[in-house]
Order: structure tokens, then C-alpha cells, then sequence
């Protein structure tokens, strides 16, 4: 019996730990998304909450929302 966890077209080939923990696509691109978002976020900050944005947190969920879609097309492209 030959048992492959990295074999191609398996159907749960994002399971990552045992069957108890499965981290689907749209959870990583949201995990890796945030992390994007707060590089942007620190590096924005400032200009963000300086007053030149009329509502600096409709500014910060647009750049969540860019960010998560980013790490979306990384991990498509990946």
C-alpha cells in the first residue's frame, strides 16, 4: 500500500494537519492578505489619519479588501 499526502488531484490536498484541521483557499488568501494589510497599514498610517481621507476607515477596509484580493491572485499565480 503506497500512501502519497502530496500527490496531484487528491481531493483534500490543503488538509494540513491529520483530518481535524483543513485550511481552504479562501482562509489563506484571507490569512495571507492580512499580513499584506499590515505592511500597507503602517506604512500608510499616517497619511491615512493625517485628515487628507474623509473617512480613514472606509480607507482601511478598502485596503483589507485590496490586500486579501491580492493574496488571492499570489496564490492563484503560486
Amino acid at each position: 500500500m503506497n500512501l502519497s499526502f502530496y500527490s496531484v488531484g487528491f481531493p483534500l490536498q490543503d488538509l494540513v494537519v491529520g483530518a481535524s484541521v483543513y485550511f481552504p483557499p479562501g482562509f489563506r488568501a484571507v490569512l495571507l492578505g492580512f499580513f499584506i494589510w499590515l505592511f500597507l497599514h503602517r506604512l500608510l498610517r499616517d497619511w491615512m489619519y493625517s485628515g487628507d481621507i474623509w473617512h480613514p476607515t472606509l480607507m482601511d477596509l478598502s485596503l483589507f479588501s485590496l490586500s486579501v484580493c491580492a493574496a488571492l491572485v499570489l496564490l492563484v499565480i503560486w
